[in-house]
């Protein structure tokens, strides 16, 4: 088993990526768009945890604040920088699974959470293996 971090990002771009009417913010979904996508991510997690796979998820609020060291005193405190993407890191999950292609078709399955009118959002998840550990083959 390897553990790998599932990074869910939505995008705030425009264009083919990701798919036209699926990048509207979180912010502007009714009332019960948000909670029928909460739902979706809910049971999700409760399959993960049925076959042993799921470690840990947050969501996080779209505010946020960089710090960093700045000598002594007071540390520098500011709302950016941000990434040309202008993407929004909306939360996260940990997973511990068998094989990299199960950590692929986790991250694909989450993808498919529901947006506006209930559609799938098909957002782009950022799959990453914890460092210091060996992904698992696939013999």
């Amino acid at each position: 088993m390897a553990r790998y971090l599932l990074l869910k990002h939505y995008r705030r771009s425009s264009g083919p990526d990701p798919l036209p009417g699926t990048d509207v913010p979180m912010d502007r979904w009714t009332e019960q768009e948000v909670a029928d996508h909460l739902r979706f991510m809910d049971a999700f997690a409760d399959r993960l945890r049925e076959r042993g796979e799921f470690v840990d998820g947050q969501a996080l609020a779209p505010e946020g604040t960089f710090v960093r060291h700045g000598g002594e005193g007071k540390p520098p405190v500011t709302d950016g920088p941000f990434a040309e993407t202008k993407d929004l890191i909306a939360g996260w999950m940990v997973i511990d699974v068998d094989t990299e292609e199960r950590a692929y078709a986790a991250a694909a399955e989450l993808s498919a959470a529901p947006g506006p009118g209930g559609e799938p959002i098909y957002e782009w998840l950022e799959v990453r293996p914890f460092l210091g550990q060996e992904p698992p083959t696939d013999a």
